[in-house]
C-alpha cells in the first residue's frame, strides 16, 4: 500500500487494516488505528507507521478512543518465514523480555546488530522498542483489569524497574499508572478485579469475521483428557486448558460466544510474568491474527468453496498453545496422548474441574517405551527439532522427517498446527494447490468433518502405543506451582 491508499483506508475508517499499519497526527501528537472513530485529520498532518512501536519511538502517544495498542497483530507475522517475521513471533512470545536481544539474535542465527538493522529498516523500531510497546500494553491490561499493586504489575509486565514502568506508561498513554487505572469507560469495573482467584479477564481481539463454531468443533473433537475440556452447548461453549509457561503454569478459559470483535477469555497464572506469553499462545491457538478478508477473497473465487465462504466467512486454521505438545499429540493421537499425560504429566496442586495435569516436557518423555515417541522427545529436548515461535518452518519439517516414525503427513500437520503455517495441506486434498498461499484454510473449508476424520484415521492407524511409567519414576509428578479455578 502507498500512503494515499492508506489515507483512503483511514478516511473510510476501514477496520480491515487495523494492525496492518498505524497513523499519527502531527498536530495532536497522537497515533491511532485506521478505524479510529475520531474526525479524519488533514492529509498534510498525517504520518504512517508499520508498527505501534515505531509511532511511539517518534514521540506519539496512543489514542484514548481507539486503543491502537489493543489491535490484532499484523497477519504478516503468521505468513512470513523470513527473519523479520520470525523475530516478530518470538518478540510476541516474550523472548526479548526473558533473554534480551542477544537471546533473540542467537535463536534467529544472526548477530544482534543484524537483527537490529533489519527490524529498524522494515518496521521503524528495533527489538527493544517492539518489546517495550508490548510490555506497555500488558501493563495497561493489568492496571485496568486487576487490583494488583502497581509495583507488582511493573515487574509482571516485564519492566526492569518501577521508574522505567512509570516513564513508559506516561509517554505512551499520557497518564500516570494510577490515572490509567482509575480512568472511566474501561467497561470492566471493580467486579472483575479478582485476578488472584478468578483469573485475569481479557478480550482477545481478532480482525474481521470469526467462525468460532468450526474452531470449537475441532478443539472439542481432539480434546486430551486432564489438560483440556470443552463445556456447554454449541454456540455458548467454553474451552479450558492448562498451560506450561516459562515461569510457571496457567489455566486459560476462552468463550465461544462474543459480543464484539473479540473472544472473551480468563487466564489464571502462578506467575504474572507469563501473561504476555500466555496471551500470545492463545492467539496462535485460535488463529486470531489472521486476515480473513484476504483469505476469503481468494477462496471465495473457487467454485468448490464459494458457497461456503459466502455463508460462513472467517473460517480459521487453528494452531496450538504448545508446539512441542502438539507434535507428540500428532504422533500418538488424542487417546494415547491422554494416557501419556496420566503417566508423565505434572499434577496441579489444585485441580480445576477436569483439568488436573500439565502436559509433560519433552525431557520427561525420553525414557518412554514407544520408539518413535522416544526419538521425538529426545530431538525436542536437545534442540535437534525446534518448534518455538521463531522456528524456521522448512528446517523444522526436514528435522522431523529425519526422525524414525514421523511420516510426511505427520510432519506437515505439525507444520500447519504447531508452527502456524497458513499454506500447508497435510491431507493430500485434490486441487489444493489452487488455494495457495492459504492452503491451510482451504482444507478447513473443504470440509472440517472430513478433515477431522482423516486426522483421527491417521493418528489411529497402526498399533496403538502402550504408555507405561518408567521403572525409575513414579506414575505422576507434582508441580510446585498450582493453578486455581478460572471460573
Amino acid at each position: 500500500m502507498d500512503e494515499e491508499t492508506r489515507y483512503e483506508a483511514v478516511s473510510s475508517r476501514d477496520a480491515r487494516f487495523d494492525g496492518e499499519f498505524f497513523f499519527a497526527v502531527e498536530t495532536t501528537g497522537i497515533y491511532c488505528r485506521p478505524s479510529c472513530p475520531a474526525v479524519t485529520p488533514k492529509r498534510k498532518n498525517v504520518r504512517f507507521y508499520p508498527t505501534a512501536a515505531a509511532a511511539q519511538g517518534n514521540g506519539f502517544r496512543a489514542c484514548r478512543r481507539c486503543r491502537p495498542d489493543a489491535v490484532p497483530g499484523s497477519a504478516d507475522w503468521n505468513v512470513r518465514a523470513d527473519v523479520v517475521g520470525r523475530a516478530m513471533r518470538m518478540i510476541g512470545d516474550g523472548v526479548v523480555d526473558r533473554e534480551g536481544v542477544p537471546g533473540l539474535a542467537h535463536r534467529l542465527g544472526y548477530s544482534a546488530r543484524q537483527v537490529q538493522r533489519q527490524l529498524n529498516a522494515e518496521l521503524g523500531a528495533g527489538p527493544v522498542a517492539l518489546a517495550r510497546a508490548q510490555r506497555a500494553h500488558t501493563a495497561r491490561v493489568l492496571l485496568q483489569t486487576t487490583a494488583l499493586p502497581v509495583t507488582e504489575i511493573a515487574f509482571a509486565a516485564g519492566f526492569a524497574s518501577v521508574r522505567q514502568f512509570n516513564d513508559t506508561v506516561r509517554q505512551i498513554y499520557a497518564r500516570t499508572p494510577s490515572e490509567l487505572r482509575s480512568e472511566a469507560g474501561t467497561g470492566l469495573g471493580a467486579a472483575v478485579r479478582q485476578a488472584r482467584t478468578t483469573g485475569i479477564p481479557l478480550r482477545l481481539a481478532h480482525r474481521g469475521p470469526y467462525a468460532a463454531r468450526e474452531v470449537f468443533d475441532l478443539l472439542a473433537a481432539e480434546t486430551v483428557a486432564r489438560i483440556e475440556e470443552v463445556s456447554g452447548e454449541p454456540g455458548s461453549r467454553t474451552y479450558r486448558r492448562t498451560l506450561r509457561l516459562p515461569h510457571g503454569t496457567g489455566i486459560a478459559a476462552v468463550d465461544e460466544r462474543s459480543a464484539g470483535p473479540w473472544l472473551e477469555a480468563r487466564i489464571h497464572l502462578t506467575d504474572l510474568r507469563d501473561l504476555t506469553t500466555a496471551v500470545q499462545r492463545l492467539r496462535r491457538l485460535f488463529d486470531l491474527d489472521a486476515d480473513p478478508y484476504a483469505v476469503d477473497e481468494l477462496l471465495g473465487a473457487d467454485p468448490v468453496l464459494a458457497t461456503g465462504v459466502a455463508a460462513r466467512p472467517g473460517v480459521r486454521s487453528p494452531g496450538t498453545a504448545d508446539p512441542e505438545e502438539f507434535a507428540v499429540r500428532a504422533l500418538l493421537g488424542p487417546a494415547a496422548a491422554g494416557e501419556l499425560v496420566a503417566v508423565y504429566g505434572k499434577v496441579l496442586d489444585v485441580p480445576c474441574g477436569g483439568l488436573t495435569h500439565v502436559f509433560p516436557e519433552p525431557g520427561l518423555l525420553a525414557g518412554a517405551s514407544h520408539p518413535a515417541l522416544r526419538a521425538l522427545a529426545a530431538a525436542l529436548a536437545d534442540g535437534e527439532v525446534r518448534l518455538d515461535a521463531g522456528a524456521d518452518r522448512d528446517e523444522a519439517e526436514r528435522a522431523l522427517l529425519r526422525l524414525p516414525g514421523i511420516e510426511p503427513a505427520t510432519a506437515a500437520l505439525i507444520r500447519m498446527r504447531g508452527l502456524g503455517d497458513p499454506d500447508v495441506d497435510p491431507y493430500g486434498t485434490p486441487g489444493a494447490d489452487r488455494w495457495r498461499p492459504w492452503r491451510s484454510y482451504g482444507v478447513r473449508r473443504a470440509g472440517a468433518g472430513a478433515v477431522r476424520t482423516r486426522e483421527e484415521a491417521r493418528a489411529g492407524s497402526g498399533p496403538q502405543p502402550q504408555i507405561t511409567a518408567p521403572s525409575h519414576a513414579p506414575a505422576t509428578s507434582r508441580h510446585a506451582n498450582s493453578s486455581a479455578s478460572t471460573e
